[in-house]
């Protein structure tokens, strides 16, 4: 007897999709959010089923997602945002704080969120990521959709 095997893909019908962006070192979430919407949009989301919510900075982006969460009737919501290393410990409490604090919202919430936040050592690793070498936003939309659909399959 085999083994079931339950996979997600990135057609999981038509759904709602939030997505919270950064405003903060916008000249590269600005292109992050544009491979998000594309890869949204390539996979049959219509963009009346996309809400963009942007806050102030990365720090403000598990605010945000729970904001998303609790007022929206959306099946996932896509993170994005950068934070890029400088001289001071500052660096790791606000990448520590996002992290620790989408993780929460998605065991709370039993909803999936993407995690599209950059965590780079300087400018040029961010633009790289931003669609120089391929594009971290596109990447999160399609992790969530591909979450989507799993819990769709987990679920049916």
């Amino acid at each position: 007897m085999a083994a079931e095997l339950i996979e997600g893909d990135t057609n999981p019908g038509k759904v709602k999709i939030g997505i919270v962006v950064s405003k903060w070192n916008s000249m590269i979430t600005d292109k992050m959010l544009d491979g998000a919407l594309k890869a949204l949009k390539g996979n049959g989301i219509e963009e009346a089923d996309i809400t963009v919510v942007k806050c102030p900075g990365s720090y403000e982006i598990p605010l945000t997602v729970q904001k998303v969460l609790e007022n929206r009737d959306v099946a996932g919501v896509i993170a994005l945002g950068v934070v890029i290393r400088g001289g001071t410990p500052h660096f790791d409490y606000v990448c520590d704080a996002v992290n620790r604090g989408i993780t929460d919202l998605i065991l709370k919430h039993n909803k999936p969120v993407a995690f599209g936040v950059l965590t780079t050592d300087d400018v040029k690793q961010a633009m790289e990521r931003a669609g120089e070498k391929g594009n971290k936003g596109g990447e999160a939309a399609l992790a969530l959709l591909e979450m989507i659909s799993m819990e769709q399959k987990l679920t049916s």
